[in-house]
């Protein structure tokens, strides 16, 4: 297991009590390094969506957890957040969770797909999720027809949003 995902792992086990005690939802922790600085973050949510005081509560608490098990060696930069608008759709309950709703999908390797009679050759999707078994994700494109997306050719999914 890399270093990062240690970290992340260990941070999700200290933050899953101060979540749930606060009927928070815990989106996703990162461990990343950009820019020449480490990056230790961590997205929650509810109902309503989250606000800055919830993120200030929970970053001083988990600030003090992390102090107490002192697990990272190196200095870091705590980050505690909403997921935003166009959050990445990463577990299965995300995925469960925002069926019916528009995503994009960016494939690791280009796919061949039919859209409007056509073949197009594409690694970007649009469309609206309609369905997710654990192993595939099912997309209705705009013309109507459904894809069956395999989770291993998908490097990322997001929420999509228009401005």
């Amino acid at each position: 297991m890399s270093k990062a995902r240690d970290y992340e792992e260990r941070t999700e086990k200290l933050l899953l009590p101060l979540v749930e005690r606060n009927h928070f939802e815990l989106v996703d922790v990162e461990y990343v390094k950009e820019a020449g600085n480490y990056f230790l973050r961590a997205y929650l949510d509810k109902p309503g969506g989250i606000t800055i005081d919830d993120c200030e509560l929970i970053s001083r608490e988990l600030s003090d957890l992390l102090d107490q098990e002192d697990f990272i060696d190196v200095s870091y930069i705590l980050e505690v957040s909403s997921p935003g608008l166009g959050r990445q759709l990463k577990k299965d309950k995300d995925f469960k969770r925002n069926l019916g709703e528009e995503v994009e999908v960016k494939l690791f390797k280009a796919a061949v797909f039919m859209e409007n009679g056509k073949e197009v050759k594409t690694k970007e999707l649009f469309g609206v999720l309609k369905d997710f078994d654990g192993e595939a994700l099912y997309l209705e494109l705009e013309d109507g027809e459904v894809q069956k997306l395999s989770r291993t050719d998908i490097a990322i999914v997001k929420l999509a949003f228009d401005f």
